[in-house]
């Protein structure tokens, strides 16, 4: 389970236990995050790739189905590219493969407001592109469990992390049509972020991609529609079970795994 820009594996919290009814869940926190080290930029999201499969041979495991949100789901994609033989399957939520941009100038407001101003006042401009209104005003708990998500990391690492999403390359949607494995691209209909037409665009490019728009979920599809996003990814996941014939999809203790990570 990989998060997005500036979240720690807490973000999967309405997720991990759900999925270790029937899988393994290893869930760890990008590097800039949580318990992981936050070195001083530049950091680069291929370099982060390599990260979630360092975790997962820490974990001991040869292969995973992958699970990636937002700038998690760009990671995802990056992983699946470099490392094919490490993915079972693929879950791509609430992200996209190329650039637009009035994101990539929204992304840099974001990055100089952290700079200049602290993570609260992110915080604060972002809620908004991540949580829908109907849901702002009749549910606390996503604003409950996303806010201090936001708010925890440290600018710098934060900065650091906007940087490598600007600076990844677009070429990457031509390697992903050379993918041969099971995805599945799920987002919320009302998703402004990264808007359902990115995510048709992920489908489309993806050979055999299925796709899954959640009524009514907002960007962080995965909080505010946790019910309803556990149920696609789960049938989807039983539907390419013998993708994995020598997984162990037994129940089992959620592992969650946070690793230190070298600076250099």
């Amino acid at each position: 389970m990989i998060q997005g820009l500036g979240a720690s594996s807490r973000g999967w919290i309405r997720q991990r236990r759900a999925f270790a009814k029937h899988y393994r869940c290893i869930a760890f926190d990008n590097r800039g995050v949580g318990h992981s080290d936050k070195p001083e930029g530049p950091y680069d999201l291929a370099e982060m790739a390599e990260d979630a499969v360092a975790v997962l041979d820490a974990a001991g495991f040869e292969t995973a189905h992958v699970m990636g949100a937002s700038m998690g789901g760009v990671i995802a994609q990056i992983l699946a590219v470099l490392h094919p033989d490490r993915v079972r399957t693929l879950i791509l939520a609430c992200t996209a493969s190329r650039h637009h941009e009035w994101r990539r100038e929204l992304l840099a407001e974001w990055r100089d407001t952290a700079a200049e101003k602290g993570m609260r006042h992110v915080a604060g401009r972002s809620l908004r592109w991540i949580i829908g209104s109907r849901m702002r005003r009749r549910l606390e708990l996503p604003a409950s469990i996303l806010w201090p998500l936001i708010a925890a990391a440290p600018a710098h690492a934060f900065v650091s992390q906007v940087n490598a999403i600007l600076d990844a390359d677009d070429g990457l949607r031509e390697e992903l049509a050379t993918l041969d494995v099971p995805t599945l691209v799920i987002t919320g209909s009302q998703d402004i972020l990264t808007p359902v037409g990115d995510a048709e665009e992920l489908a489309e490019t993806i050979p055999g991609a299925e796709l899954v728009i959640v009524p009514g979920a907002a960007h962080a599809v995965m909080v505010d529609r946790a019910p309803a996003f556990n149920e696609a990814v789960l049938s989807f996941l039983d539907r390419h079970r013998a993708v994995a014939d020598d997984a162990d999809t037994s129940p089992a203790e959620l592992a969650s795994v946070n690793l230190p990570l070298a600076s250099a």
